[in-house]
């Protein structure tokens, strides 16, 4: 499985972006996919992901206001909408996919691929 994440790049606070994922290779109905950021000095941190179904799970309800993952399963794609970013925001943002359903959608060890990532830089 390969997973090549897109979108990334500088934007001033207040703006946004969307991350695109996309998934190939043998990828499995059923699988979950998420986005986790690593910012400069810090450990990768969850941020969302969703089922094959669209449940979907963000890592704070703050999260969750500002940014939004959706999927096209046709396309084997994961987009992660940003809205309202701030400097805090600033990391490199990878993409990840579980071939197993599971309710821990949040730990990092559930997800088995892992795109380059992307970088995201807000400005203040």
């Amino acid at each position: 499985v390969q997973l090549q994440a897109s979108g990334g790049g500088l934007v001033q606070a207040g703006g946004s972006l969307r991350l695109s994922c996309a998934a190939s290779g043998r990828t499995f109905i059923g699988n979950i996919m998420g986005w986790f950021r690593q910012a400069p000095g810090k450990e990768r941190e969850f941020v969302a992901a969703i089922t094959w179904s669209g449940r979907t799970t963000y890592d704070t309800e703050s999260l969750k206001g500002r940014f939004t993952i959706s999927r096209d399963n046709a396309k084997t794609t994961v987009y992660l909408q940003m809205n309202s970013l701030s400097p805090e925001d600033t990391a490199v943002y990878y993409c990840a996919l579980s071939n197993k359903d599971s309710s821990r959608r949040a730990d990092i060890s559930l997800f088995d691929y892992w795109g380059q990532g992307t970088l995201v830089t807000v400005s203040s």
